[in-house]
């Protein structure tokens, strides 16, 4: 290999070595700009706790625990009146077959069947008092519900736009990153692809041929014997 072929290998050696150079550099911008920014933002918006988690996702879920306390409270206080309402129907429907079959018993005294019915008037007096307290408990939380869905939105709310500002922080140091890793628009980079087309496209083979040849062809100087004197 030689003349301007040569040159244009020359060319391609030089231009890795400033291609690998330029990638170092990116590399290190990588690594010192935008790994640093994403660092530091980190770091001023979400808070380590003492003993683990993040303070700003503590708050977050503290909001909804303080929100949801109330409403669970009169859920559970829903859910008592709930079971305590069913078992009393269950312990009416009983006293009521108990004294059905009383009634068609011929063997029972009538003190005996007065008595299951008073039982029965019993139960289905308590499964009122039951009832009209399981009524007044889902009117309670019915009443509850919106100012429950109010607060629970308001903390949502509040953790939507901690998660808009990391979308868009995010947004923009990815934007940042593929900026630096575009190499289409660098001009570095640019110059070294256009000085590598130039090396190439100068390879001429007319001016390699014609070198060739006065160097080691028909062209070359020639030395011819001559007649020499002492």
């Amino acid at each position: 290999m030689y003349g301007s072929l040569l040159r244009a290998w020359q060319s391609f050696m030089t231009a890795t070595e400033k291609l690998s150079e330029l990638h170092v550099q990116i590399q290190k911008t990588l690594m010192t700009d935008d790994t640093e920014k994403i660092r530091n933002w980190q770091k001023d918006t979400y808070h380590r706790k003492i003993f683990g988690g993040f303070k700003e996702s503590c708050e977050i879920e503290n909001g909804f625990h303080k929100a949801q306390k109330p409403w669970a409270k009169k859920f559970k206080k829903l859910e008592k009146a709930k079971s305590s309402y069913h078992k009393a129907c269950k312990k009416e429907h009983l006293a009521s077959v108990r004294e059905n079959n009383g009634k068609i018993n011929p063997e029972l005294s009538l003190e005996k069947q007065k008595k299951l019915t008073e039982d029965h008037e019993k139960c289905k007096q308590d499964k009122e008092k039951v009832k009209q307290r399981y009524e007044k408990s889902l009117q309670e939380i019915n009443k509850y519900n919106p100012k429950y869905m109010e607060e629970m939105e308001t903390v949502f709310d509040q953790s939507q736009q901690q998660e808009q500002k990391k979308i868009l922080f995010f947004k923009q140091a990815l934007l940042s990153i593929h900026k630096h890793l575009d190499i289409t628009n660098n001009e570095s980079i640019m110059t070294v692809y256009g000085d590598l087309n130039q090396a190439i496209m100068a390879v001429s083979d007319q001016d390699d041929l014609k070198w060739w040849r006065n160097k080691h062809g028909p062209g070359m100087l020639t030395n011819w014997p001559q007649l020499e004197y002492e």
